[in-house]
């Protein structure tokens, strides 16, 4: 498959790359055409650091005193906490110290904090960080924490967003959907190559990828 991949450049940033792999994919909350590569994004050191600098510009004028960081986006978090609060941009978080961390996850799915680290989240303005959104879903099961552990969201980004928002919320991203041709994310009932019995070349998350 890997010889399928096309290589995508940022519209916000000429320095970050993706690379894309058409076909039949099957994620955690649907099935798309694309499977978008983010690993590169999340490990590189320089890269990681350009897409911080996107989202310290994006919430510059933001009080954040906490960043979730989702499906191991923890580098650029941390680099993005670095950005706001002492780099180049003019931050209203400049000087503070903010919180970089990763929920767990219980065997149901559901995100949560244990008791030694809910004041850092408790009335506390929390920026979401994500790898990808194609559906929103993930990112509501984070509202729903975020509710449970009374903490005010700051705002949402992603590298790769299907979405612009959701439920009001807007949704910062490196990557939108109409950065590549044709993308779709639909239901297993309604996706047509699915109907069309076309195979499926692998199961998707956000550590990569399974062919079947």
């Amino acid at each position: 498959m890997q010889t399928r991949t096309i290589e995508i450049t940022s519209n916000r940033n000429e320095n970050i790359k993706v690379g894309i792999i058409p076909g039949h994919f099957v994620a955690s909350h649907s099935h798309v055409n694309y499977y978008v590569d983010m690993n590169s994004l999340k490990r590189q050191f320089k890269m990681s650091k350009e897409a911080a600098k996107v989202f310290s510009s994006d919430f510059a004028d933001i009080p954040v005193d906490t960043i979730i960081c989702l499906e191991g986006t923890q580098v650029i978090g941390a680099f993005l906490a670095e950005g706001l609060s002492g780099g180049s941009t003019h931050s209203i978080n400049a000087g503070n110290d903010i919180v970089v961390i990763t929920p767990e996850l219980n065997s149901s799915g559901q995100m949560l904090f244990r008791d030694n680290s809910q004041d850092i989240i408790w009335g506390k303005n929390v920026l979401i960080l994500i790898s990808s959104a194609s559906t929103g879903r993930t990112i509501e099961r984070c509202l729903e924490c975020l509710a449970y552990y009374s903490g005010n969201l700051a705002g949402v980004a992603a590298l790769f967003s299907a979405v612009d928002e959701l439920d009001g919320i807007p949704i910062k991203a490196i990557f939108y959907k109409d950065d590549f041709p044709n993308y779709e994310s639909r239901p297993q009932a309604e996706c047509p190559m699915c109907h069309e019995k076309k195979k499926v070349d692998a199961i998707i998350n956000d550590f990569g990828y399974s062919k079947i």
